[in-house]
């Protein structure tokens, strides 16, 4: 459909897909992808700004990619990163059009670089971490995209594109870029079971993340284990616990949730009873996608085949827009 609309979304190959992933930002992928013209990036270019294994990299790369085909992703929506060089190059041309004060204010860059002094003594921070906001904005604008769907905490990063975007247009004397719009959907906020004041991450430990893909013991287990009263609360409010785990039952499908809150109001909701009714929503939903995991990986090849073609097809996407760009911006094409 020549005139539907586009979605641009993102996510790094940093390791295991968690609920926190899935339900805050994966589910809604799933869902958009029957109403819009969809770009699903996994971004290893952004996987490099911090300390990595190569080899590692590579393996959770392809891993994530089956877990997203496991949960609905349809493969030719995916792309990886680094097999369209476009994105980079474009990158390039648009650091020209960046204010280095605005690229300077990214409050995630400070975020990082602190996490990372924090960690290692040498206090390695690259320059790719400062700069890539920018990547990110070529990422969106290199396919056009009219809405990227992102949490609260990311609309700093669509103020710079549209910024770049704008600043660019405005040089080449015409609106070839879309100004792309925030496109916020309900997704929940799901926090870590250990310590439910902080967002699921697997950054934290394992104790403060469940893997879509994890075992039902281990479901069992951590969701059993999950603080409750934090002391947070004052008489009939919900602690940060409780409301998590309802957060999670209500995502996970739902079953239970009104008999459950009506205890709640009533002062009769037993945690044990709550946290067996989220395990076993959590269980019920999680063994779909492992059995789609299962069948998937039996052929991984037909689908890195899959998802090498794809990347091709929306290479071409990426290759006109950079045409156009480098046309605009008074650069050489193979044809000028």
């Amino acid at each position: 459909m020549p005139d539907q609309k586009r979605v641009l979304s993102c996510i790094q190959p940093t390791g295991e897909l968690h609920l926190g992933n899935y339900f805050g930002a994966v589910k809604n992928w799933v869902d958009l992808q029957d109403k819009y013209r969809c770009f699903y990036g996994v971004v290893d270019y952004h996987a490099i700004t911090m300390p990595y294994s190569a080899a590692k990299l590579r393996s959770q790369t392809w891993d994530l990619i089956v877990d997203l085909v496991a949960v609905g992703i349809e493969p030719h929506n995916l792309f990886i990163q680094s097999l369209i060089p476009e994105h980079a190059e474009l990158c390039w041309i648009f650091n020209c059009f960046a204010s280095f004060g605005h690229v300077n204010r990214m409050t995630q860059f400070k975020d990082k670089s602190k996490a990372s002094s924090e960690k290692s003594q040498e206090s390695f921070i690259s320059v790719g971490l400062f700069d890539y906001p920018v990547l990110q904005a070529a990422d969106i604008l290199i396919y056009k995209a009219d809405y990227v769907p992102v949490g609260k905490d990311q609309d700093q990063h669509l103020e710079l594109t549209r910024a770049i975007a704008d600043r660019f247009n405005h040089a080449a004397g015409k609106d070839y870029f879309v100004l792309p719009k925030t496109l916020h959907t309900d997704t929940p906020k799901i926090k870590s079971p250990a310590d439910p004041t902080k967002k699921m991450s697997k950054s934290a430990g394992e104790k403060h993340y469940i893997g879509v893909y994890a075992e039902e013991a281990r479901i069992t287990k951590q969701i059993k284990s999950a603080v409750t009263d934090t002391g947070d609360t004052t008489d009939g409010q919900m602690s940060a616990g409780v409301e998590n785990l309802f957060e999670l039952l209500r995502a996970s499908g739902g079953e239970g949730y009104d008999e459950l809150y009506l205890d709640f109001q009533n002062r009769s909701l037993k945690y044990s009873e709550l946290k067996e009714t989220v395990a076993a929503s959590l269980i019920k939903l999680t063994d779909g996608f492992k059995e789609r995991k299962a069948e998937i990986v039996e052929d991984k090849k037909a689908l890195k085949y899959q998802i090498k073609e794809a990347s091709a097809a929306i290479r071409k996407e990426a290759q006109k827009t950079l045409a156009e760009v480098k046309d605009l911006s008074g650069l050489m094409n193979v044809k000028s």
